[in-house]
């Protein structure tokens, strides 16, 4: 079923042209990803098709009875309630259902009502169809759907009195979500749902999302997350849309084969125009030949010309270098522990971590673990509680902070980097700044009037020049398009030096990591691999604490049985024992028996002077001596047990 059809959807804001004839269908069970880069037109497309905004030219056709909700980038819930009071809003339906039941249940019981029966049975036929409906509608399981989206959203039951008015700005966008979640609209339309979600929790989205009853569109800068739930990609290019079959990682395959498939067509039938007009000039006044030159023209003026295919667009181009080489031991931490305060509890203890040179090491954990706070104990910024930071010869540090603080917002973007190094020229800043998307006048700007995007590109343009052997990076891709970090990727996995970084990007983490180190309150966990290898590794842990509990409830169960029950296995068990132990004393006898009448045999003069015989006598003696050995320590063994 096709739940909405845009047709040629065209939408300008002022003369400045946005989005021009988008195309895009949506059916039951879609999962739908809108990508494109930043200022592209992703969220004014999603708020077009969720009937936000208007759009200039074009159709949308939706059926009336189709439900559609959606979740713009920077929504936060704001309520005077109780986190369990405002998700029980969404079922206030279920609820006055659920009251009218419990009035007929209390007129069922009343005596004077029972005595006319033939009311009685009209209400408890309107009872039995009510309570049927209810069923079926889903009203004996709203509050286990509440309980599930609150705690897969990370809000504890301990949370659920909470007035929303305390939360945070994050906190407040999570529980947004999980109202829509809640709804249940025929589509879900998402922009940036990722945001503000720790990788435990995105996990759980992604299963939510995957096994959706309706369609879901979605605008993420999330790859790993894309590749996990969305079945088709429209990407947004130059004012257009395309389609693309399939999860973001086989969109870019696709993209990149259509372009050069599409780029030879040109080619080649470029190749023909030359020809033909080689042709037209050279034979055109013989007048042998000039009836197929001018045939020739003829063809080429009909001929469908194809336009050159668009590459990438302007795509930031940087590469991390390093001035010296360090160490081959970068960095050593022993029992490292922080508190921010001395009355606060620690924020992390027991933290150790070796770095070798080379290394690219990710730090994940859960949100409040401290990953960031280690990040700028490392540095200096932050003094440990407890513990020791060594840092290896020659190393050098580039650091890159989330927050952005290492800018300053009254300069304008020249002067951010041409004031660290004043012996450049102006040109060669300026080439840098080009190669990050800042151009002509931009460069004019000043820092405060950039976008996160911006700011996170200027950033990376200060580190790079920082020229550094040991990065530590704190949500590097924050901010970045998609196509901005595939750049930072390819710049890092051909980076020379040691990498030591925060993400909650986990297809970042795949790309550059080559080891996990998990941060728990009071420990660290070194996996050696990539993202996909350490979530395999948890979750063959997690398999083997469910064995362990199994068994332990199994041997739990065992011991509940009976003293009676107990009392006769063991008797059982020790009658064995003594059945052993007689046949052991029988045995070791008859041994002893044998060795004696061969030792006797050896003394006599034929057999003596028989050396194969006598061979033979004393290999049986010796073997016969090792089984007695055996049996004498099995004896001893039963006896002491």
């Amino acid at each position: 079923m096709i739940y909405l059809q845009a047709n040629n959807v065209t939408k300008r804001f002022g003369a400045e042209l946005i989005l021009s004839n988008i195309k895009l269908e949506i059916k039951q069970h879609d999962r739908i990803a809108i990508v494109g880069r930043n200022g592209a037109g992703k969220s004014t497309l999603l708020k077009i098709i969720s009937g936000q905004l208007n759009y200039d030219e074009g159709e949308i056709h939706k059926p009336k009875d189709i439900t559609m909700g959606y979740l713009a980038q920077h929504t936060g819930l704001d309520s005077s309630e109780t986190i369990w009071d405002e998700m029980l809003k969404i079922f206030e339906h279920f609820i006055k259902e659920e009251n009218s039941l419990r009035e007929m249940e209390a007129k069922m019981g009343d005596p004077d009502f029972l005595q006319d029966s033939s009311k009685y049975e009209q209400l408890l036929l309107s009872y039995d169809q009510k309570q049927e409906a209810f069923k079926l509608a889903g009203g004996y399981q709203y509050e286990a759907e509440i309980k599930s989206v609150l705690n897969g959203l990370n809000f504890p039951e301990e949370m659920w009195g909470t007035s929303i008015a305390t939360l945070s700005g994050g906190q407040k966008t999570r529980l947004a979500l999980g109202k829509l979640l809640l709804t249940k609209p025929h589509i879900l339309i998402l922009d940036e749902p990722t945001n503000h979600l720790d990788i435990e929790t995105l996990t759980w989205l992604e299963g939510y999302i995957t096994n959706y009853h309706g369609a879901v569109v979605i605008v993420s800068h999330d790859r790993y997350f894309l590749d996990k739930t969305v079945t088709m990609v429209y990407e947004i290019s130059r004012h257009e849309s395309t389609k693309f079959h399939g999860n973001y990682t086989k969109y870019l395959e696709q993209k990149a084969l259509s372009y050069e498939r599409e780029l030879k067509q040109y080619e080649k039938q470029q190749a023909e125009i030359k020809k033909m007009e080689d042709f037209i000039q050279k034979n055109i006044v013989r007048a042998s030949t000039t009836k197929r030159a001018q045939s020739r023209r003829k063809q080429l003026e009909k001929m469908d010309v194809m336009d050159k295919p668009f590459g990438e667009e302007g795509s930031a181009k940087f590469s991390f270098t390093v001035e010296r080489r360090s160490g081959n031991d970068v960095l050593k931490i022993h029992d490292l522990s922080f508190r921010y305060q001395e009355t606060d509890p620690a924020l992390f203890t027991n933290l150790n971590l070796h770095v070798n040179r080379g290394e690219s090491i990710a730090l994940v954990g859960p949100n409040g673990v401290g990953k960031s706070t280690l990040l700028k104990n490392i540095i200096g910024h932050l003094e440990p509680d407890t513990g020791e930071i060594q840092l290896g010869a020659n190393v050098q540090i580039g650091y890159y902070d989330q927050e952005q603080t290492t800018l300053h917002a009254n300069k304008i973007v020249l002067n951010e980097l041409w004031d660290e190094y004043p012996l450049m020229n102006e040109k060669d800043i300026r080439t840098i700044l080009g190669n990050f998307l800042f151009s002509g006048d931009d460069v004019l700007r000043p820092v405060a009037a950039l976008s996160g995007g911006e700011k996170a590109r200027l950033a990376l343009a200060k580190l790079m020049m920082e020229k550094a052997n040991f990065l530590l990076l704190d949500e590097p891709t924050n901010h970045l398009d998609l196509d901005s970090k595939e750049i930072l990727e390819a710049a890092l996995i051909d980076y020379p030096g040691t990498i030591l970084f925060v993400s909650h990007d986990r297809y970042f983490i795949n790309k550059i990591a080559t080891q996990i180190l998990e941060m728990q309150k009071n420990k660290t966990t070194i996996y050696l691999g990539d993202y996909d290898y350490y979530v395999e590794k948890k979750n063959e842990e997690k398999a083997w604490r469910e064995l362990q509990l199994q068994n332990e409830q199994e041997v739990t169960k065992q011991q509940g049985k009976t003293d009676f029950q107990k009392e006769k296995e063991l008797k059982k068990l020790e009658r064995k024992k003594q059945r052993r132990i007689e046949e052991i004393e029988q045995e070791i006898a008859q041994l002893e028996e044998n060795v004696a009448h061969n030792e006797v045999l050896l003394c006599e003069p034929d057999i003596f002077q028989d050396h194969e015989k006598s061979l033979q006598l004393t290999e049986e003696n010796d073997a016969m001596n090792t089984k007695l050995e055996q049996l004498m320590a099995e004896w001893e063994q039963l006896h002491e047990e």
